[in-house]
């Protein structure tokens, strides 16, 4: 055609020469940077050709110049593509794309091209840049013995600068990560790119490389990448490139986004999981947060399975288990995770003791204290799972391919295993995933044994609270008993609550109820101490203002004698109430220090809470209060307890007082019913779920108050006693 056989009006006659743009600096003959590039008129016609353009196509500028741009285009509707370039700049818009061209030998260059109108005499012209994606059409220099195609695909951000720190070289990976400046900073020196506040740390160290030849590695920096909204991390790394004779060549900078490595990956999906481990003391739900942790996110099944040096139930130990030379229980398992419904990967159930055989990677892992890493695993005739044959059944159903066992270690102590296998995910484990693992495992450790520890205590002190609380209540004929003690749950610990029942001449009886301020074992032991206390002054027969009197000044006494760091410490608080009933006068002297106000179930079912003189609680050294003496029908029940039955974090004591009036109010059963009744009505449990259920028994073991304080409970039915039978009554 005739475009393609005549120059244009406007092209340059004589020696062909390069065209760039105005602003632009020309490029070094012996060395040339930057992308290939032309102009082009407004009718697609070539008016300029550069030194990076031939080396790219193999054309002189003699051979192209006042052609079509159609003759390197590889595509063999070319006309299309040009006509639609002219359009666009006859209106003065860019354009950017992917193209095919042909270069001098036949051969086909894909290109990044991208196309820009010039202004000022040079308008209705438009400058063209073409660039090899792969990076490797602009560099090496010839003669510098650099792989560089397998540079050019790296994952990781490489450039190459010259000793000018002129950017003549950088792969795709460089390309994107920076943003819309992508290969634009090709020819320009560093100085000249927008890097912001971190230019000058960015220039100092590669001038630093280029001068010393010492690396500088992993400089970490933040840019805001030209076109985006928002603050990149960056690391680089630089270090120097030199010649066969020694002579330094430029520098070379390596760069990663920080916030899409796989370091920041593992730690941020290590402070994920870690953040939902080890939220609460109890040792069962730390070890079921860690399975729940780790599934699907790394693993597809997950178990934890502790030794018996962790209890975290009511199972039976483990040496008494029937063992067989093939199979030992030295675990029992704690917590579980599937991603399948069902778990049907589980041979166990949560609390069954773990059977392995004596020679598995289980026992292994155990003895060494090391990670069993196994990312192919080895099911083949003549390995440990031929004397297991349960888990090698299910192996081959599931097809678990991966596994990692992790031992769970603490203070210098083996706690027990975290295992770990896929099988739905067909990517085996990796080491990555095994370091994961072990940092995991690790932290799991540390809420592990801090919750073995904890639950120790927590027993210890419920058995101590418990042996010292009274066993069977007697209390002679005028009066039937029931009461409950139910503990809080395991973060608050075992309290001081105690009551207690003294008969006492003619038919009367003590009735005692307090509260030590505390939880653990020294409120439990300090609640022995003042229990037995109060049982001796009861003993002695003295009103219930005078007990109560002589109770605060005992421990007057032993505060005085608490030299502020014993076991025990300084008896700071103390609530009681003491309650005499005389069942001949059917009436109850009472006296409280500080304790909440005993209630009175008349026989019609009514409820009152009688209006008893309230004194200092006990420690405080007051020693004055005052009794209330208030007639008790036969028939009536009479009922003392601690504060947590009407406390509760999220409503007052007035509530608490009414809700207990509705319990007492509940039907006429028999007295331990009547006890279960109350209690489980006032426990939160039947509050959220609106439906009563018994919470604790006299034979149910302790039970526990989720999320409040301990609870106490004392109630005495009366019946009348004549005086000549009162008489004839004998004091135990």
């Amino acid at each position: 055609m005739e475009a393609q056989s005549r120059r244009s009006r406007s092209a340059p006659t004589g020696r062909p020469r390069t065209a760039v743009p105005s602003g632009r600096p020309a490029w070094d003959g012996e060395r040339p940077a930057g992308p290939a590039a032309a102009v082009v008129d407004e009718r697609g016609v070539l008016v300029g050709w550069t030194q990076m353009s031939e080396r790219m196509l193999g054309h002189r500028a003699d051979e192209v110049v006042g052609r079509s741009v159609a003759m390197l285009m590889a595509d063999e509707d070319a006309a299309g593509p040009v006509a639609r370039w002219s359009r666009l700049a006859r209106a003065g818009r860019r354009w950017c794309g992917t193209v095919c061209l042909r270069a001098k030998d036949g051969t086909t260059v894909k290109a990044d091209i991208e196309t820009s109108p010039m202004s000022g005499d040079h308008s209705g012209y438009w400058f063209v840049t073409a660039v090899d994606p792969s990076g490797v059409s602009a560099w090496p220099p010839a003669g510098v013995p650099v792989a560089a195609a397998l540079l050019a695909r790296s994952p990781v951000a490489l450039s190459i600068w010259d000793t000018d720190l002129r950017c003549i070289w950088l792969n795709s990976a460089a390309a994107r990560l920076d943003g819309t400046l992508g290969r634009r900073r090709l020819g320009q020196l560093v100085t000249e790119l927008p890097l912001g506040t971190a230019g000058p740390g960015i220039t100092g160290a590669m001038r630093q490389v280029l001068e010393t030849g010492r690396p500088v590695i992993e400089r970490e920096y933040t840019w805001q990448v030209p076109g985006e909204d928002h603050e990149r991390r960056l690391t680089a790394s630089y270090f120097r490139i030199e010649g066969p004779d020694g002579r330094p060549l430029g520098v070379c900078t390596m760069s990663t986004d920080i916030e899409t490595s796989r370091v920041r990956q593992h730690l941020l999906a290590l402070a994920e999981m870690g953040g939902r481990v080890g939220t609460t003391l109890d040792v069962g739900r730390t070890a079921q947060e860690l399975a729940d942790a780790v599934v699907p996110l790394l693993a597809d099944y997950a178990t934890v399975d502790l030794a018996e040096s962790v209890p975290f139930g009511h199972e039976p130990p483990l040496e008494r288990l029937q063992t067989s030379p093939d199979s030992l229980p030295i675990f029992r398992r704690a917590g579980a995770a599937s991603s399948r419904n069902g778990m049907p990967e589980a041979i166990w159930s949560i609390g069954d003791p773990v059977f392995v055989p004596p020679s598995s990677p289980f026992t292994r892992a155990l003895y060494s204290g090391r990670t069993h890493f196994e990312p192919v695993l080895d099911t083949s005739p003549g390995t440990w799972l031929d004397q297991d044959p349960r888990r090698a059944e299910r192996i081959a159903q599931l097809g678990i391919h991966s596994l990692v066992i992790v031992p769970i270690r603490a203070s210098g102590t083996i706690l027990g295993e975290a295992i770990f296998v896929r099988h739905d995910n067909r990517a085996p484990f990796t080491r990555d995933d095994r370091m994961l693992f072990e940092e995991l495992v690790g932290r799991a450790a540390l809420s592990l044994d801090n919750a073995r520890r904890y639950t120790r205590e927590h027993t210890a002190a419920l058995a101590l609270q418990r042996d010292l609380l009274p066993g069977k209540l007697s209390g002679g004929p005028g009066v039937e008993l029931s009461s409950r003690y139910l503990p809080s749950d395991i973060h608050e610990g075992v309290g001081g609550d105690w009551f207690d029942v003294v008969p006492l001449p003619d038919a009367r009886v003590g009735l005692v109820i307090g509260d030590v301020v505390g939880h653990g074992i020294n409120a439990a032991a300090l609640m022995g101490q003042l229990r037995t206390v109060t049982a001796t002054l009861a003993d002695l027969d003295l009103p219930p203002e005078e007990v109560l009197a002589r109770l605060d000044r005992r421990a007057g006494l032993m505060n005085d004698r608490s030299s502020g760091n014993d076991a025990l410490g300084r008896v700071m608080a103390c609530t009681c109430a003491y309650v005499v009933y005389d069942p001949v006068e059917c009436r109850c002297a009472i006296a409280s220090a500080g304790h909440p106000l005993p209630a009175l179930v008349r026989p019609d079912g009514d409820v009152v809470f009688p209006d008893v003189p309230t004194g200092p609680p006990i420690g405080v050294g007051a020693m004055s209060y005052d009794s209330l003496t208030v007639p008790v029908p036969a028939g009536s029940i009479i009922a003392l307890y601690t504060d947590g039955l009407i406390e509760t974090r999220d409503a007052d004591l007035d509530a608490g007082m009414e809700r207990l009036r509705a319990a007492l109010r509940g039907p006429s059963t028999s007295l331990d019913a009547f006890s279960s009744h109350v209690i489980s009505f006032m426990t939160p449990q039947a509050w959220r779920d609106a439906a009563p259920s018994l919470v604790a028994g006299p034979d149910r073991g302790p039970g526990t108050v989720s999320g409040q304080d301990d609870i106490a409970l004392l109630l005495a039915r009366t019946r009348p006693v004549s005086p000549e039978h009162a008489a004839a009554q004998c004091r135990p």
